[in-house]
């Protein structure tokens, strides 16, 4: 039967006939959403009912909104919060699957980092207290990894290097090498210098120390606190901006212990491990590009010459984010065990996205020290064109 009557448009306020229109209840049933999921869904401004009875304020759907609907219930089905499942309905199709390509990717990114976490717990606690003696097992880590063994102290000697590049008239990248640190940082936005220098300052004073009586649990959890000094140092740096939650830095940083490193990573920086000859990335961009490489929807090689624009899934921002947001978007931490000769390099996207692989390593390879690889990577960055400011900081592992 054919209801009568009228009501106000929730969204435009004009007085429309509710004619065919679904109660609340029938588009429950036609979008396999419960009746409390769409009120408050209403109350969010996620799916506004067609209309509301000015009387009774009845809610009144129309059938072309179970589209919408359903695609706000798989939304949620993968997890997605809800205050972003609400700029995905404000997106045309197209712009909506960039989106939710994105969100994924970091999903993913922040799965892979667990699992590489627990995979080091399960070596760790089946060693009965041994530490783990190889990489996690990811798609840059190819390398094999081993103790330092007792061939007598180890140390790091170490040098950075930072370039404003041919085409920006800013530098927005910071680096730092000293016998206890090695980090890099690429800063965006207004704020992106001030981004990058606090967090490569937050781990300067860092109580990290000689591991000598720490366990393997006692020095990841040094590593956290370190990453979240940093994250802290970077939304203090960015909030005069006038858009604070639009500046950020990336961060990769090597923070040494005397036999082995402590890695803190986010966005897209990387670090590299000069072994045997062969150089090994060990990091994972936390980028959409590489996300689509992950999924096999873009190959390394088409990478390098993407055009989209260099979207990050993880950063150091200055937006304080609840607190499960924060979680997930905190930077990857890991142990490093470290063989004497060992080279590391640590490097912006200034770099790596403009020279390749086979180059880097010729370079790295070639440097008879951590000054001169510098020179010699910046060198290279200019002679591609130069067109993104560089960071890099090269160590060398040697017996002290």
């Amino acid at each position: 039967m054919e209801r009568e009557g009228r009501a106000g448009g929730a969204a435009s306020g004009e007085l429309v006939t509710i004619g065919e229109l679904a109660t609340i209840g029938e588009f429950a049933r036609l979008s396999r959403l419960s009746a409390k999921a769409l009120r408050r869904y209403d109350e969010l401004g996620l799916l506004r009912p067609a209309l509301v009875d000015p009387v009774n304020g009845y809610r009144y759907y129309d059938p072309a909104q179970v589209e919408g609907a359903r695609l706000v219930a798989w939304l949620r089905r993968i997890g997605m919060p809800l205050n972003r499942i609400g700029r995905v309905l404000a997106l045309d199709a197209g712009a909506a699957a960039v989106e939710i390509r994105a969100y994924w990717a970091r999903v993913e990114a922040e799965t892979a980092a667990r699992r590489d976490l627990a995979m080091y717990l399960v070596d760790h606690l089946s060693a009965e207290g041994g530490t783990m003696s190889r990489m996690p097992d990811n798609a840059e880590n190819k390398g094999s990894s081993g103790s330092a063994g007792s061939v007598g102290a180890l140390a790091i000697r170490c040098a950075a290097l930072t370039d404003i590049g041919v085409v920006r008239t800013a530098n927005q990248d910071a680096a730092f090498a000293g016998p206890r640190l090695l980090a890099v940082a690429d800063g965006f936005g207004e704020g992106g210098a001030e981004a990058s220098a606090a967090a490569i300052e937050a781990l300067k004073p860092s109580t990290w120390g000689r591991d000598g009586g720490l366990s393997a649990a006692d020095l990841l959890n040094a590593l956290e606190d370190t990453a979240d000094s940093a994250a802290r140092a970077v939304r203090d740096a960015v909030a005069p901006c006038e858009a604070p939650d639009g500046s950020g830095t990336t961060l990769t940083a090597m923070l040494w212990t005397g036999s082995r490193l402590g890695l803190v990573h986010i966005g897209d920086s990387r670090a590299y491990l000069l072994r045997g000859g062969e150089l090994f990335r060990i990091t994972h961009d936390h980028s959409l590009v590489q996300s689509m490489i992950d999924d096999g929807s873009l190959s390394p090689e088409e990478a390098s010459s993407h055009p989209g624009p260099a979207l990050l899934l993880k950063a150091l921002v200055g937006e304080a984010w609840p607190a499960a947001v924060a979680v997930a978007c905190r930077p990857d931490v890991r142990l490093q065990e470290v063989l004497a000769g060992d080279r590391y390099l640590l490097c912006s996207d200034g770099l790596s996205a403009v020279v390749d692989t086979a180059d880097l390593r010729t370079a790295v390879v070639a440097a008879d020290d951590p000054e001169e690889a510098v020179r010699r990577l910046v060198g290279l960055a200019r002679e591609a064109g130069g067109p993104d400011n560089v960071a890099c900081a090269v160590a060398d592992v040697v017996v002290e």
